[in-house]
């Protein structure tokens, strides 16, 4: 516990820190509320910032909200983020941005458990938190819960079914594009695409990367060829599998746009097995940029890297109302991250 000025052991208080700089209780409140600029002075504002560093002192937060009707906490309910390898940037950036602000994020995982999830937001409102931010593990399509609807609120990594807040998500299409248009650029013609999911899945990363990888080929004056495409589950053996597949096919692809780092692992296997070699014999991009995995494959992974911590940063802009955002669809640009498994074409019979 701080000492106060007389010497005796408690909890320092506003008048302390104005006594010990020989101010008013009113100037040190405006300092501490940041609203002292053109009305205090710099010394003054310097000796008050001195005092509180000595005594030690620390606002009163629960008091404050009390009076201003909100607190400094913002909200964060997500179903599996904070425990997700990779997703749990998520939480990163928006914990990077909250303290930047002044702010604290408030963060509970619901697993997909809905009595969680509404006693978690029932118990943010009790805090009276500034706003709420709903996450997702995944890109996928979500309704926001009704217990929500009269909190201010953002959608991160998926989209609200209903437009009715801000919803932050992968620009997949646009990463989708920026993959193969890389192979294309490496002057690959015979470009292959492992997708993630079945044609007849409704979520948008499979959806997205496979137009993003058509509208690059369309646009480079190459067909579509349903012989070069491939569907997986997203997964290590999918990769495996399929890649082989595609290399006894009647068309063998010199690249391979796999729809995700952990099909591009299955992808390796499957050349190396086969006796090719990566990129020489054939070119590997791949999604996510997982970084437990793109960067120790051999050799390193060139990817696609999700915008964990550009969107989460994003959302809480919009939801601090920094940066007001125009409409409620907010798509995020995902960027290539260069490794050592592209390799200029070769010249085939």
């Amino acid at each position: 516990m701080s000492r106060g000025t007389n010497g005796s052991s408690k909890q320092p208080t506003m008048w302390d820190v104005a006594s010990l700089a020989g101010v008013s209780q009113a100037s040190v409140s405006l300092v501490l509320n940041g609203a002292g600029r053109g009305r205090v002075s710099d010394a003054t504002r310097q000796r008050i910032l001195d005092a509180v560093q000595e005594l030690d002192y620390r606002t009163n937060a629960f008091a404050k909200s009390l009076r201003s009707g909100e607190s400094g906490l913002i909200g964060f309910v997500s179903d599996e983020v904070a425990s997700a390898p990779f997703a749990g940037r998520l939480l990163k950036g928006a914990q990077e941005l909250a303290w930047e602000t002044g702010h604290v994020i408030l963060s509970v995982d619901s697993f997909g458990d809905d009595a969680l999830e509404e006693a978690a937001i029932d118990m943010m409102r009790s805090y009276r938190v500034r706003g709420v931010v709903y996450g997702s593990m995944y890109h996928r399509v979500v309704r926001l819960p009704s217990a929500l609807q009269d909190t201010p609120a953002v959608v991160l990594n998926a989209r609200e079914a209903d437009g009715a807040v801000p919803s932050f998500f992968p620009d997949e299409e646009l990463g989708g594009y920026t993959a193969t248009r890389h192979l294309l650029d490496a002057g690959h013609t015979r470009v292959a695409m492992v997708n993630i999911q079945p044609p007849e899945s409704d979520l948008p990363a499979g959806i997205g990367r496979l137009a993003g990888y058509r509208r690059a080929l369309d646009e480079a004056g190459l067909e579509f060829d349903e012989r070069l495409v491939r569907y997986g589950g997203g997964v290590v053996e999918d990769g495996l599998s399929l890649t082989r597949e595609l290399m006894d096919g009647p068309v063998v692809p010199t690249a391979i746009f796999c729809g995700n780092d952990r099909t591009a692992w299955g992808t390796y296997r499957a050349l190396e097995s086969l006796g090719l070699r990566v990129p020489a014999d054939c070119s590997i991009v791949g999604f996510d940029d997982q970084e437990t995995l793109a960067p120790y494959l051999d050799p390193g992974l060139t990817t696609v890297a999700l915008p964990f911590e550009q969107m989460a940063r994003s959302a809480l802009e919009s939801l601090l109302g920094a940066r007001p955002a125009k409409g409620n669809d907010h798509p995020i640009e995902c960027s290539l991250v260069s490794r050592g498994s592209v390799a200029s074409a070769k010249v085939h019979p």
